[in-house]
């Protein structure tokens, strides 16, 4: 019996959740080294999230760990912040859980009134970024900017 999306939560994390494996697992066998980059700038405490603007947020369906992702301080200009370590796990994709946490990082940020990029990597992150409200950039390390207007709404999605 499939989960239903209505078990859905997303929650800010300050502590690294236990379980982690599972993301650095799943993640590694599609090729993507995104989880083992935020274990290990948490635990040599180079990026853990604290500082203005910045939230790391958990998904779960039922308890279990669905997807993660956050925001920090963009390393091109301090003064933008930068979507960050997003991953949903294959079992949970097409079910809303990246767009909500996706969602909850952005609605966190908006009061800090800053500008967001982020860098989409593989053609399935481009195309949903854009349905969030980013838009394509040359700007230097990013590939997405935040232009505040979802494309559905755009184009009547």
């Amino acid at each position: 019996m499939a989960e239903t999306i209505n078990s859905l939560e997303v929650k800010r994390i300050t502590s690294f959740p236990n379980g982690f494996d599972v993301f650095l697992n799943e993640a590694a066998a599609e090729g993507f080294d995104n989880m083992e980059t935020l274990q290990r700038q948490w635990h040599d405490g180079s990026n853990r999230f604290e500082r203005p603007g910045e939230i790391l947020a958990l998904a779960t369906i039922n308890g279990k760990m669905a997807g993660i992702g956050g925001i920090t301080q963009d390393f091109v200009d301090s003064s933008w912040l930068r979507m960050r370590r997003f991953y949903v796990r294959p079992a949970y994709r097409r079910r809303g859980v990246g767009r909500d946490i996706a969602q909850f990082v952005l609605d966190y940020a908006q009061p800090f009134n800053r500008q967001i990029a982020l860098y989409a990597e593989g053609a399935e992150a481009r195309a949903f970024w854009p349905t969030l409200g980013f838009v394509e950039t040359d700007r230097e390390n990013t590939t997405h900017i935040f232009a505040g207007i979802p494309l559905k709404l755009v184009k009547g999605i």
